[in-house]
């Protein structure tokens, strides 16, 4: 199993990616939008945890309805300058209420983890090329922000005023 960090720890990723629907296996397991669309009732009924990754195109106002089934929804960057996994890791977060583990995946590595983060992001595929202990402390590289984000309501002069 390949390693992520998931609130701000390495660990083993306990998820499964399937890429068909044969048999689902005996452990948690991440499907496609279109395998969601197209096996709804089969993997509702899996007893194990569920996930879903979304693709840049994929807007989360498709899984608006169904967001209680998932412990995890995965948003894929596949590259470094689509920012939209931003704004739907906000929406997610903000407008539709998901609490659960929120993944950032693709085009994941140190200089973004910060930002994502912010954005409502908790774990992190890092990029296989990129060393997973080095990016761990791209969380860490600022002590401060200013803006106000998932992360922080409040801007840095209402703090310092309240």
């Amino acid at each position: 199993m390949p390693n992520i960090i998931k609130d701000g720890v390495i660990i083993a990723d306990s998820f499964v990616w399937l890429s068909e629907i044969n048999e689902l296996p005996a452990q948690a397991i991440v499907v496609t939008l279109a395998l969601w669309q197209a096996h709804r009732e089969l993997i509702s009924a899996h007893p194990y945890a569920k996930a879903i990754v979304l693709k840049p195109d994929q807007h989360p106002e498709q899984i608006r309805d169904d967001l209680a089934h998932f412990a995890m929804i995965a948003l894929d960057f596949p590259a470094f300058a689509d920012g939209r996994g931003y704004s739907y890791a906000v929406l997610l977060r903000q407008r539709y209420g998901f609490t659960g583990e929120l993944r950032a995946t693709g085009d994941v590595f140190k200089d973004n983890l910060f930002y994502l983060k912010r954005c409502g992001f908790n774990s992190f595929a890092v990029r296989a090329d990129k060393n997973i202990d080095v990016a761990l402390a791209g969380l860490h590289d600022f002590t401060e922000s200013y803006q106000a984000s998932v992360d922080q309501d409040m801007p840095l002069y209402r703090r310092r005023l309240a």
